[in-house]
């Protein structure tokens, strides 16, 4: 049984809960807008990931695909075509970007990882800019892509940060595998897989190593009135910004300091930090480009190893196995992953540990509702 859960947005609650207590009555009304927004959608995504890709488009032949649509500041989904494959660019800035971003974001997947598409199977990948007026954040809505132009005083345009288009993207592949649960350890596992190939996205567009890479998510989108560089911080979690308006980054980079909430859907934008900063670790630590070996770790355990209700310790310990399979029992790229994953208070390496049932049950439920404990690291 799938739960169902609100659509996936790079601007976490927490942010646009903030700017609607603290903003200016114009950001105040955008953020509870977009609130509203993302509440009305509830369960689309989830929904959606029940069927199978032949009920999305699907390009012919297999190749790269992607149409841009105009939703000329309404709230109508797709819009008007402005884009195709084989169009020249345009003249709008938006769209360009978003035709840029997820073609990088197929490029990656197909490139290095041998996937083709979002779907595996040749989906077509359709974006809609210029959703709505002054919308303050980009989402997947477990079909197609959709930005908002950003209020211009807090954010800028979706479309100008290559990672988010990545990010977002990336939920509609994790919706065609492990189709792991948006809430708790599970969806915070669902936000650092878009994070890792999000960064990925931009870190193999312009060619750098792990070394060389920022490790932000979302750089640019914040304005210059934002004191903050980032969304999220994968090199140093809870460092992104912090300001006046928007608060200041919760995310941790331990396990000591994991939040317990049930908010956020039990802190997925939160918490996310500890698998993203464990990543971070095996990549630097492997040096050279990130997608090369940490990344195909990271992948295989998506397509192959996570299931929907798999936790910290399921998904550190099936990377740990992932990389024995991949490179060798003892391997450099294996004791890479133990260190990640020991950097952030986990122990990788022991045997997979099952995941809860995916039902979930009344007993934890009402566990977590009380405040219980998330499952512990060995």
């Amino acid at each position: 049984m799938h739960r169902h859960s609100p659509v996936n947005c790079i601007v976490p609650p927490h942010i646009l809960t903030n700017i609607a207590t603290k903003g200016t009555e114009a950001q105040k009304d955008m953020a509870i807008s977009t609130l509203k927004q993302s509440a009305q959608m509830r369960g689309q995504r989830q929904a959606l990931s029940d069927f199978t890709a032949a009920t999305f488009r699907v390009a012919v032949v297999g190749g790269k695909e992607r149409v841009v649509y105009d939703a000329q500041n309404g709230s109508s989904l797709p819009g008007a075509v402005v884009r195709r494959e084989t169009d020249p660019a345009s003249s709008d800035v938006a769209v360009n970007e978003a035709f840029d971003g997820s073609g990088a974001t197929y490029d990656l997947y197909q490139n290095v990882f041998q996937r083709n598409s979002i779907d595996g199977n040749g989906m077509r990948i359709d974006s809609t800019v210029h959703y709505q007026r002054s919308y303050d954040n980009a989402f997947w809505n477990g079909e197609q892509m959709v930005y908002g132009d950003g209020d211009g005083q807090l954010f800028n345009r979706f479309t100008i940060a290559i990672d988010v288009i990545g990010h977002e993207l990336t939920h509609g592949v994790t919706q065609f595998e492990a189709k792991l649960n948006y809430s708790f350890q599970p969806g915070a596992l669902n936000e650092s897989m878009s994070d890792v190939f999000g960064s990925l996205v931009k870190q193999y567009s312009l060619q750098q190593t792990a070394a060389q890479a920022d490790w932000l998510i979302g750089a640019g989108l914040l304005t210059s009135n934002v004191n903050g560089v980032a969304l999220r911080s994968m090199k140093a979690p809870g460092t992104a910004y912090d300001d006046p308006v928007l608060g200041k980054d919760p995310q941790p980079a331990h396990m000591r300091d994991y939040v317990n909430t049930v908010s956020d859907n039990g802190g997925v934008h939160i918490n996310s930090g500890i698998p993203n900063h464990a990543f971070y670790v095996v990549a630097t630590e492997l040096g050279g480009n990130a997608w090369e070996k940490a990344g195909q770790i990271w992948y295989v355990t998506l397509k192959d190893k996570l299931s929907a209700s798999s936790n910290f310790q399921n998904c550190a310990d099936l990377t740990y196995q992932a990389a024995g399979e991949l490179y060798g029992a003892g391997s450099i790229e294996q004791q890479a992953v133990q260190k990640g994953w020991a950097e952030v208070g986990i122990t990788a390496g022991t045997t997979p540990t099952p995941p809860p049932p995916s039902g979930d049950g009344c007993l934890s439920s009402l566990l977590r509702l009380l405040g219980a404990a998330p499952a512990q690291t060995k």
